[in-house]
């Protein structure tokens, strides 16, 4: 390995992916609004209830997708609150949306609180809009 491979291996950027649920409108808004910092690469958004690489990893892991979101950080998978806890420290302090998100999940415990009750309110807007479960956990 010369110099310059030595060098871009120590600046890459960790892979960065988000699965989220492309049905629900809330979910859908959110990743539209979050914005995570410019020095840590793209994110990579995911629809889980389209065919996707992650889809199948996080199957195969036991993740299920119904239950929350996931956050790929490098080699490491978070769900639920812990992504979103981990999603909040990504992002930027710019906007009032992005300020308030951090208020409200840059403290794992209270993100642990918090997040059932916006689970729910998922769970309510996609019986209310007729949208079945992503089910990925049938995938073999």
């Amino acid at each position: 390995m010369d110099a310059q491979d030595t060098k871009d291996a120590s600046t890459a950027q960790p892979r960065l992916r988000l699965v989220y649920d492309g049905e629900c409108p809330m979910c859908r808004r959110y990743v539209r609004w979050q914005r995570i910092r410019q020095d840590l690469g793209e994110l990579e958004l995911i629809d889980a209830r389209q065919e996707s690489e992650a889809r199948h990893e996080l199957s195969a892991m036991g993740i299920d997708l119904d239950e929350g979101f996931a956050l790929q950080i490098g080699e490491r998978w978070y769900h639920g609150s812990e992504a979103l806890h981990r999603l909040t420290l990504l992002g930027t302090r710019s906007g009032l949306f992005n300020r308030l998100m951090y208020r409200l999940f840059a403290n794992p415990e209270r993100t642990a609180r918090l997040y059932p009750v916006f689970k729910a309110c998922r769970t309510t807007m996609l019986k209310i809009l007729g949208k079945g479960p992503i089910a990925n956990r049938n995938l073999k």
